[in-house]
């Protein structure tokens, strides 16, 4: 006789019941996750992405406290675009990974995946691309910056042409992103950022200052000199200060001496111009532009001694190449960085040397010389060369140069980063992108007139030197990408 147990009745009802209950759970699981999704991930903001990437430096403008060494650590893994440019075509080049506008993506700001950023090149070779239509335009005008210089506001004044907005910069070996104001910024933030040199530095500066102020306006909290020559800016939405310093010549100068019969320059060459000079403890990136003030007469002297002169026919002197001392102005200059960097407990420095942009004078140009195509050369229809081109190696030499004793020193390596801005190049494909006549308000009004004064050295703005800029935040893009891979 079998005996039935109360725990085989259990189980033997168990097994009868379970496929009812699993044909009951079933459909209301799916009800469920019908009626109620899974929520998203969150996204992550920017702002977390850019707190992760190693800052240029601790320091937060001058009033800032110093770093510790561990802060001020930086990575030897310098972006050298220069030295890219220095070889033969034919070099081995990666190709980085876009990124695009904010406004593209539909979103506050784009942030980069970790996989995305360790596929990005440390060096780019800008040079090599050329100038394309672009649609989409600037990204201000006219009316919508105000600190434009006067000069340089083309549209205002009156120029009827208007293709001279819609070129882009588009490098073949690498895809430069939009200029994005917000990743500037944060890039930047709590952070000096110092222009230095002459009106070439003005007009870059003046151009960036209107591609910020598209995102975030700044306010000018310092102003010295005359023709805007010392100012400063704050965007108190990242705590960054932009500010211009007026030094054409990067070393110690007196302009345009006069003594009874002509009018020079006076350079000393034994150290760098102190009006920059002595803030350098403050700033943690500098841009340097110099170039045209050299074409200029001058008198050259280290310290006491005489080195010789250009073009002054009124004092008795040696006559030599404006390129020789040009090339030691940069020599000296990047050498007193590095120098009082070193010796410095503060922040490090990044270094951003622009090269020499070009004019397009078709004619003397104190002889009412003018500029007046409408569109960029094509590549085939210019060469870089003569004085353009000596000038551009001079500042590519003194570069590579200087960066030869950065990756020798871990020390000095860890405190000062360097490269060249290389724009000569696409600077001089773009003869169109100069006020011209329009450097003063309406010159047709009343008719046209026989002779004009133009100019053909500086840029409208907006125009060609916005590119400066966008390649300019690629670099520093490209320095962070380094020092966190």
């Amino acid at each position: 006789m079998s005996i039935t147990t109360p725990w085989k009745t259990q189980q033997s009802l168990t097994r009868k019941l379970l496929p009812y209950v699993l044909y009951a759970i079933i459909p209301l699981a799916l009800l469920h996750f019908y009626l109620y999704p899974s929520p998203p991930l969150p996204e992550i903001h920017a702002k977390y992405h850019f707190s992760n990437l190693t800052p240029f430096s601790s320091s937060i403008s001058s009033s800032s406290s110093s770093s510790s060494p561990k802060e001020q650590k930086r990575e030897n893994g310098v972006l050298d675009s220069v030295s890219q440019l220095s070889k033969e075509n034919g070099n081995e080049i990666l190709h980085p990974e876009s990124i695009e506008r904010p406004e593209e993506k539909g979103s506050e700001n784009v942030v980069l995946p970790d996989k995305k950023v360790n596929e990005i090149a440390s060096t780019c070779d800008y040079t090599n691309g050329e100038w394309a239509i672009d649609k989409k335009g600037p990204l201000y005008n006219g009316t919508s910056c105000g600190t434009i210089k006067d000069g340089q506001n083309c549209l205002s004044h009156g120029r009827p042409d208007k293709d001279y907005l819609y070129w882009r910069w588009m490098p073949r070996d690498c895809k430069l992103p939009r200029f994005d104001p917000h990743s500037f910024l944060q890039i930047l933030e709590g952070k000096h950022l110092a222009f230095v040199g002459d009106s070439m530095a003005r007009n870059q500066l003046e151009s960036l200052l209107c591609m910020l102020g598209s995102f975030s306006p700044p306010n000018l909290i310092y102003s010295k000199g005359d023709d805007y020559k010392f100012r400063r800016w704050h965007f108190p939405s990242h705590n960054v200060n932009v500010s211009v310093y007026w030094s054409p010549f990067l070393v110690k100068g007196i302009e345009k001496t006069n003594d009874g019969k002509q009018n020079y320059n006076k350079l000393f060459f034994d150290s760098i111009d102190e009006k920059w000079g002595s803030d350098l403890d403050s700033i943690d990136m500098v841009v340097l532009s110099i170039g045209h003030w050299y074409l200029h007469p001058a008198v050259y002297l280290d310290g006491d001694l005489e080195l010789g002169c250009h073009s002054v026919d009124s004092v008795n002197c040696t006559e030599v190449e404006f390129f020789d001392v040009f090339g030691k102005a940069f020599n000296t200059t990047l050498k007193a960085i590095i120098e009082r960097k070193l010796k410095s407990e503060g922040n490090g420095i990044d270094v951003i040397v622009t090269t020499f942009s070009p004019h397009h004078f078709e004619g003397e140009w104190d002889k009412f010389g003018a500029c007046p195509k409408t569109k960029p050369y094509m590549e085939d229809e210019k060469s870089l060369e003569g004085m353009d081109a000596h000038m551009r190696q001079v500042e590519v030499e003194e570069v590579e140069k200087a960066m030869v004793l950065l990756n020798a020193d871990n020390d000095i390596s860890r405190k000062v980063r360097l490269t060249a801005l290389d724009i000569t190049k696409l600077a001089m494909l773009r003869p169109d992108g100069h006020p011209g006549p329009y450097m003063y308000p309406n010159p047709f009004a009343d008719g046209i007139k026989e002779r004009v004064q133009n100019d053909c050295v500086h840029w409208c703005l907006p125009g060609p030197i916005d590119a400066w800029n966008e390649i300019m935040l690629d670099v520093m893009k490209r320095w962070h990408t380094a020092s966190i891979k």
